[in-house]
């Protein structure tokens, strides 16, 4: 059996497409362009497999019907050679033995009739390489523990061999079980990350979030040296805080959730709770899934789904919400228009006290700064103006841009009085509030204060 060397994490998947028919290969390449693969393709099964045998290949796709050596074949010995290949059967008719051939000696991982449907065609492909990648990991973490079982029978095989040095050995032995199981929780989470990315699938890349939650938390953890028992309990939290939105249909998973019709935000009231009761059967998850549980809870009790107050709410279902409103907001899941990082901040801050703890928005506005380089609300010099308290000789600080996300001035640009007047009308004429975040130079600021 010929080794198939593994990608790396930073590759592009590579998909190899196999058909007889070129019109059929330039459609799915069609189809594939602009998606995160690289595509290969051949218009025969020998061709295939000498593509095979210059690089490593993660998907073929190949057709049921093609002269000398038809898909099952193929796909049978791609499975004897690539065993770690995903394999997919393309037919075009309805023929039970050749789908049997390719299910008993290719193996193969799922079969598409043509003519196929694009999307679902689009969402096999992201479900199989998903699982490839989830099964890769699963394998690695098997040899892992594998490696560390192998390692302590090594050690149990030397305690008889030194009596008097049973005691020491036998700690020694214990160090290692204990090392190993902190080494398993590392591994679980992660674990939970691998599923969280899974489970934003089901979001457009605009609408996803838990990666960017995990980093802010990871951060947070970071800055301020939490111990690693909490940092791994809201990591595993960030990871999959929104697992209990996964039964909800599409349309209501992006729409935003102020927008909400009555029965729909009775359902995303309750998602806290569902994702707590998914996950409170995994003993590594409780602490994290409390966390979850109480996430939505407001400072001034208004939240759910316990109406906690003020520190009865856990200090990290405090903080998950920080991260979790801080990054919805930009997404547009909380309101409407999507606000950038600053905008977000303003609003966390506007209602420190209301949803948020108070003494956590200071510092969290800090952490943000450090973590984001275009966060400038923790720049002392900068301040955060509406259309009518601008002045001529203000310089922005950051883009501005208008609620439909046109460009209106570029960050660095200097404020005069016919470009403020200007703001004001457009601002009237769309019926907006902008926020303007600007630096006021010293002698700007000192004419200020004259003329007040």
């Amino acid at each position: 059996m010929e080794d198939q060397l593994p990608t790396t994490v930073t590759d592009k998947p590579k998909l190899l497409l196999v058909d007889d028919e070129e019109s059929i290969l330039n459609s799915l390449r069609r189809l594939l362009r602009g998606q995160p693969y690289e595509v290969l393709l051949a218009t025969s099964g020998a061709q295939a497999l000498e593509i095979m045998a210059q690089q490593p290949i993660d998907l073929v796709m190949s057709d049921a019907r093609m002269p000398n050596m038809d898909g099952a074949t193929l796909l049978a010995h791609v499975h004897q050679r690539y065993p770690d290949t995903t394999r997919i059967m393309l037919t075009g008719y309805a023929d039970p033995s050749a789908i049997i051939k390719a299910i008993n000696e290719g193996q193969i991982h799922r079969y598409i009739s043509k003519p196929w449907h694009d999307e679902e065609m689009l969402l096999t492909l992201r479900q199989s390489l998903a699982y490839q990648h989830s099964e890769r990991e699963r394998l690695r973490l098997v040899q892992e523990t594998w490696d560390q079982n192998e390692k302590l029978k090594r050690l149990n095989a030397t305690l008889e061999k030194h009596v008097a040095a049973r005691t020491s050995e036998l700690q020694q032995t214990a160090d290692m079980l204990d090392l190993a199981y902190e080494e398993l929780k590392r591994s679980y989470v992660t674990g939970t990350e691998v599923f969280s990315l899974l489970a934003n699938l089901r979001l457009p890349p605009a609408k996803q979030t838990n990666r960017q939650i995990i980093e802010l938390v990871r951060v947070y953890c970071k800055l301020h040296g939490l111990d690693e028992g909490t940092s791994r309990d809201l990591t595993m939290a960030a990871a999959l805080y929104n697992i209990g939105k996964l039964s909800w249909t599409d349309s209501m998973m992006s729409t935003p959730s102020d927008l909400l019709h009555h029965n729909d935000r009775e359902r995303y009231r309750g998602y806290p709770k569902q994702s707590e009761s998914l996950l409170m059967t995994l003993d590594p998850m409780k602490d994290a899934a409390r966390l979850i549980l109480h996430h939505q809870e407001r400072w001034d009790g208004s939240g759910f789904p316990d109406r906690l107050k003020g520190e009865a709410i856990p200090f990290g279902s405090r903080l998950l919400k920080l991260a979790v409103d801080f990054i919805e907001l930009q997404r547009g899941l909380i309101l409407e228009r999507q606000m950038n990082s600053d905008e977000a901040l303003v609003y966390i801050r506007q209602y420190a006290g209301r949803l948020y703890d108070p003494e956590l928005v200071e510092d969290f506005i800090q952490v943000c700064a450090t973590y984001l380089s275009d966060v400038t609300l923790a720049d002392p010099t900068v301040k955060v103006l509406t259309t009518r308290d601008l002045a001529a000789g203000m310089i922005l600080a950051r883009n501005l841009n208008a609620d439909n996300g046109m460009l209106l001035l570029n960050a660095g640009k200097v404020l005069n009085g016919p470009l403020v007047e200007k703001l004001i009308a457009f601002e009237a004429m769309e019926g907006a509030r902008y926020s303007i975040f600007v630096k006021v130079p010293e002698q700007v600021e000192s004419a200020l204060l004259e003329t007040s």
